[in-house]
């Protein structure tokens, strides 16, 4: 008789392992749900901290760099990035939370990385050079991160947010291939020329 019951249990987790795994129990699916959308709340957090910061970091890349290329880049990506802070923070919004920045340690780690490049560069070309670098860096870590959080948003459900969030993946992606054009266009060479 105890042979039996434990079958039957077995045969119940079984039965609710499956449900969990297909998505049929809805307990187990919202509970899904919500630690997925804490997950995506961390990650926007985080990314609007990052944005926030380059805001900062993008001026002074403008400061340290010569080619006039690069210089309107640089410009046109600060304006896209003051954009990309208040979309962020309407996203905010339609998910009814407070706009809150948690610190991002990947983007502290690039932009420090960035600050440590230009200060060890020679003016000119190779530092024009190591400032598309340390850019190039940065926009990779931020099309993984909308690219992610596009995602996370689809699954959850939320389709205008997802659409904001898209908006912003394909500006990262523009703007790292314009950083790939000035570099490849005059910068590199220029620098490869310097002794």
């Amino acid at each position: 008789m105890e042979k039996k019951t434990s079958n039957g249990n077995g045969a119940k987790k079984s039965a609710s392992k499956t449900q969990s795994r297909t998505g049929n129990s809805s307990n187990s699916n919202s509970m899904q749900e919500s630690q997925l959308h804490k997950l995506f709340e961390d990650e926007l957090k985080d990314i609007y901290w990052a944005e926030k910061a380059l805001t900062k970091a993008i001026p002074k890349m403008i400061k340290n760099a010569t080619s006039e290329e690069l210089v309107e880049a640089l410009e046109a990506h600060l304006e896209e990035t003051e954009e990309q802070v208040i979309r962020l923070e309407k996203v905010f919004e339609i998910i009814g939370k407070n706009a809150v920045a948690k610190k991002c340690e990947a983007m502290a780690g690039l932009i420090e990385e960035a600050q440590g490049i230009m200060e060890d560069s020679e003016e000119g070309a190779m530092r024009d050079a190591g400032i598309i670098s340390a850019g190039q860096k940065v926009e990779h870590y931020e099309i993984a991160s909308y690219g992610t959080l596009c995602q996370f948003a689809e699954t959850l459900g939320l389709s205008e947010v997802k659409e904001i969030l898209a908006v912003t993946l394909e500006e990262e992606k523009n703007a790292d291939e314009k950083l790939s054009e000035v570099a490849v266009s005059a910068v590199n060479i220029e620098a490869a020329e310097q002794e």
